[in-house]
């Protein structure tokens, strides 16, 4: 859990270039798909990576001051 926080937390770090930003998106929705795939329900891994670049651009989107 504390990989998922500092990856949210750099990937919201104004100090961080985009590219930094958006490797660390990438790596908590990496993180969220694996906690997934470990739980009980069936999690397709195929499906979810498909949905990775989605699943990063809603975390960016989520961690802009409104």
């Amino acid at each position: 859990m504390e990989e998922l926080r500092e990856s949210i937390k750099t990937a919201g770090d104004a100090d961080y270039s985009d590219e930094v930003r958006r490797t660390a998106a990438v790596a908590a929705a990496l993180t969220v798909i694996a906690y997934k795939a470990s739980g009980a329900d069936s999690t397709n891994l195929s499906v979810e990576m498909t949905r990775l670049s989605t699943y990063t651009d809603q975390i960016q989107e989520a961690l802009k001051v409104k």
